[in-house]
């Protein structure tokens, strides 16, 4: 445990947890696009979370071709307009979306961008029985860090909650949106996507509603949990052990991996072969599931976009096109 803390407490600390943050300046107002257009529902309630925008992406021609595939994205600040996100970069799932529909490369399908909490994020995105794996001294250790040097921001300023953002995920957000929106209900149409912590998410709504998503894609997937990583970092074989256990067998979803190897993206690699032992045990090969990586990519949305034609390809994909790409490492 000191080990651990020792390494939490190294000066590249404050770096790493600036990028996982998620926090945005982007102003309050509806995402410009240069493709399709943006439905805000602005604070959307909830009686499990906090109340957050939901930016819904309708591609050109909606709804012509419904019923609509159904892509949930996390961190949805970051996916549309690069002018208002804190570091001016952006997922541009407009542009690329758009021309894959337009190509034949995808089916139709809609984009639900729903905003993080802000300082919550770490907590709502964190996957909650991973957590309960861990000891009592193990999970008070990640509630006792903070933010930063001055002692004034919690990586976790409020309990797990995960499976409450879950819960507003299903049980609220997707009917509102089948509800309003000319979607399909199926759950091969019914899909989830984010990088870093957002892919965490991804993959533990998955695995927590695996009759309710179809598959999930997840870039950058932040394997150490919300902390840089090191040998005696509990929370990644706690990540692993719940995988064994819940994340459902091949057969019935489509599951998508990828990271960089610069900055974060750099200590990725070792545990994502953990990973991807565990989806072969469980069935998993080139028909379903992909494993790549992207030499010099980094851990940002410039590099999430310039590669996200691979995962749309793949988890969207016409029969004829969804095998075609890269295979697994």
């Amino acid at each position: 445990m000191r080990k651990w803390r020792a390494v939490l407490q190294h000066s590249l600390l404050l770096v790493v947890l600036s990028v996982l943050s998620g926090l945005t300046t982007a102003a309050d107002k509806v995402p410009t696009v240069t493709a399709g257009t943006i439905e805000r529902l602005p604070a959307f309630p909830s009686q499990y979370v906090t109340a957050r925008n939901v930016d819904v992406w309708l591609p050109p021609g909606y709804p012509n071709a419904a019923p609509y595939a159904v892509l949930y994205m996390h961190d949805g600040q970051m996916l549309f307009d690069g002018a208002i996100t804190w570091n001016r970069q952006e997922w541009q799932v407009d542009e690329i979306g758009s021309a894959l529909i337009q190509s034949g490369k995808t089916r139709p399908f809609i984009v639900v961008g729903i905003w993080n909490a802000g300082a919550a994020r770490a907590s709502e995105y964190f996957p909650q029985r991973a957590f309960e794996r861990l000891t009592a001294a193990q999970q008070q250790e990640l509630h006792s860090f903070y933010a930063d040097a001055t002692g004034g921001n919690k990586r976790f300023p409020v309990p797990m909650s995960a499976d409450r953002y879950l819960k507003f995920l299903v049980s609220e957000l997707k009917p509102a949106i089948d509800a309003r929106y000319a979607s399909s209900r199926d759950r091969k149409d019914t899909m989830l996507m984010g990088s870093s912590m957002g892919g965490l998410i991804s993959l533990y709504a998955l695995a927590e509603y695996p009759a309710v998503f179809g598959a999930a894609g997840c870039l950058s997937t932040h394997w150490p949990g919300t902390l840089p990583d090191s040998a005696d970092n509990p929370v990644p074989a706690a990540i692993f052990d719940y995988l064994r256990e819940r994340l459902p067998a091949a057969g019935s979803h489509r599951l998508y991996f990828d990271h960089g190897t610069e900055t974060l993206d750099a200590s990725y690699a070792a545990r994502q072969q953990v990973v991807d032992s565990i989806l072969r045990q469980k069935g998993y090969s080139d028909a379903n599931w992909r494993s790549l990586t992207f030499p010099g990519a980094e851990h940002n949305e410039q590099a999430w976009s310039a590669r996200l034609v691979i995962p749309l390809s793949f988890l969207l994909g016409t029969e004829r096109s969804s095998d075609a790409g890269p295979k697994a490492d």
